[in-house]
């Protein structure tokens, strides 16, 4: 599967949000959207998932005008993981999972033996079967991103959009939910994430979309658009890029870090 975005441009109003987005993502591919809060990214999963439909431009999904497609077709191509989700009741993670299955069912029907065989499979994948019983907000926050990961995954399409994955997760969780959401774009599935962090990026991306006042300002592999003039143009810091094992990470340090009656700031 792959998504075509060509020429996007979106308003709110007179306020425009989205200005010219050009990119293309597919299969076994993990796309990371980097910037700073504010810059479109939102709005940019919300037209393609076809929530806004006012954009100029064009959103192919394997080929296809997603303006032709109604919502039980979307569902089967796209699968949309929140940052997080608190539901109203207390469901049974099995039954969160469960849930993703509703588009294979009629309105009038319950899900079958084929949708509960399809959920069980989901949790095994991802290493949650265990939290099968248990509440689904009695759990840790990285286990619900792995158990709406595992929803996403029932739904059976092939096409993942996640927005900040890993937002408000320790690091020993962010690192867990990104390597399940990389060894997920191995085995062909199509991913795009909204990201906070660049360090990540660069480690888990195979390509990274940087977004700047609704604008790309770059498109490519980490190793191509991953530059310190990158970060100072995205973030207004100055940093020194630092390459680890041979090239395959990069961690941005500050240049100028002062400790000034005993709050530490950064220098930009």
């Amino acid at each position: 599967m792959s998504i075509e975005v060509t020429n996007l441009s979106f308003s709110y109003g007179e306020q425009q949000v989205l200005d010219d987005i050009n990119f293309t993502a597919q299969d076994s591919q993990l796309l990371s959207v980097l910037g700073p809060n504010g810059v479109g990214k939102t709005t940019l999963f919300r037209c393609i998932l076809g929530l806004l439909t006012g954009y100029e431009g064009q959103i192919l999904l394997d080929g296809i005008d997603i303006r032709g497609l109604g919502i039980e077709e979307m569902a089967k191509l796209i699968a949309y993981i929140p940052q997080s989700h608190y539901p109203s009741f207390n469901y049974s993670v099995f039954d969160m999972v469960l849930m993703g299955t509703s588009v294979q069912v009629s309105a009038i029907s319950s899900p079958g033996i084929k949708q509960k065989k399809l959920a069980e499979a989901a949790l095994k994948r991802l290493g949650i079967y265990h939290l099968k019983n248990r509440g689904f907000t009695r759990i840790s926050g990285g286990e619900r991103q792995l158990v709406l990961l595992a929803r996403a995954l029932a739904q059976d399409a092939r096409i993942l959009v996640l927005d900040e994955p890993t937002s408000n997760l320790d690091f020993g969780n962010q690192v867990r939910v990104l390597t399940e959401i990389k060894s997920l774009a191995k085995e062909g599935y199509t991913i795009i994430q909204s990201t906070h962090n660049p360090d990540q990026a660069f480690l888990f991306s195979d390509r990274v979309l940087a977004m700047k006042n609704g604008k790309v300002l770059a498109w490519g592999t980490p190793a191509e658009v991953y530059t310190e003039d990158l970060i100072y143009k995205l973030y207004g810091v100055k940093v020194e890029m630092e390459s680890l094992y041979h090239d395959k990470a990069r961690v941005c340090v500050p240049k100028c870090i002062v400790e000034e009656e005993h709050v530490y700031r950064v220098c930009s």
